[in-house]
């Protein structure tokens, strides 16, 4: 029977243990954690993205806080609104939410941010360190909270051959550098694949865990995974579907009917990644915020 990987039971289980770590500092008269989301413009989905991580802030006992700014800040207006972010030590993690207006570096926000309250884990040095297996780095959120849901319904990626499809620097190339780790959460054997990998199936075939994050729907299909292997799907596509009131859907990288059947676990779409990405999140800024009283 195919076991079907639901973030948001493994995310509300989570949460409820940061939430009694956070109460349990309360309790020694610590202050709470505190999060600080940088919203840019009005686009709809970063909105309901930034709403969505300010909710579970709510609900684990952070101070969470969105700091909204018009389309037209300048990128120095915007890098200055960060310093005064990085300088205060009430606040523990910061993300700026992405896509950002064109007329600001992406690159150049995501580097202004203090590596320790870079809490989605963007940050070079943080990514320095993820690349040297250092244990005090912050985590990429995605690939933090698949190590978290995995680890939540008992998947074991020791001694594994992981497939990871994707090399972005938020999900695939983290991805491979967290699992392949001499951690708890990695010692799996990972290659790595993307669009230019030639007879990409032959890899895939030899997966026991296959971690697809290509941007395109449906691409993974029956003939490409083996019996009973294990699927993370990361894509989130909108797809047209007349049957929806909105006119579409979400559909992940897998073709999730045809898999189904043939592997022994698998993430839905929606409701899979998504929710384990903001509890990477707060874990992240948990970690940040626990290392202030050590």
């Amino acid at each position: 029977m195919t076991l079907i990987l639901d973030g948001t039971i493994a995310a509300a289980s989570i949460r409820m243990h940061i939430a009694t770590d956070v109460a349990e500092y309360k309790k020694k008269g610590h202050r709470p954690p505190c999060l600080i989301a940088i919203l840019v413009g009005e686009d709809g989905a970063s909105m309901t993205y930034v709403g969505a991580k300010k909710i579970a802030c709510e609900e684990v006992g952070f101070i969470g806080e969105v700091r909204r700014f018009g389309a037209d800040i300048s990128e120095t207006e915007l890098i200055n609104e960060i310093q005064k972010i990085n300088l205060d030590d009430s606040i523990d993690g910061l993300i700026v939410q992405l896509p950002l207006p064109k007329h600001i570096s992406e690159e150049k926000i995501t580097q202004t941010i203090l590596p320790q309250k870079d809490v989605d884990g963007f940050h070079d040095i943080n990514m320095g360190k993820l690349a040297k297996g250092a244990a005090d780095g912050v985590k990429p959120a995605t690939p933090y909270g698949i190590t978290l849901l995995m680890k939540h319904y008992g998947i074991d990626v020791y001694g594994k051959h992981i497939v990871v499809i994707g090399r972005s620097n938020i999900v695939g190339r983290p991805m491979s550098m967290l699992l392949s780790a001499a951690a708890p959460y990695g010692n799996a054997t990972v290659t790595l694949c993307h669009s230019r990998t030639k007879e990409l199936s032959s890899f895939t075939k030899m997966a026991d865990i296959l971690v697809v994050a290509l941007g395109k729907p449906g691409f993974i299909t029956a003939e490409m995974v083996k019996d009973g292997a294990v699927i993370i799907d990361v894509g989130t596509t909108r797809v047209v579907d007349a049957s929806r009131k909105s006119g579409w859907r979400l559909q992940g990288d897998v073709d999730f009917d045809s898999v189904f059947d043939k592997v022994s676990a698998i993430t839905p779409v929606p409701k899979g990644v998504g929710p384990m990405t903001i509890t990477g999140l707060m874990m992240n800024t948990l970690e940040v915020y626990k290392a202030k009283f050590v």
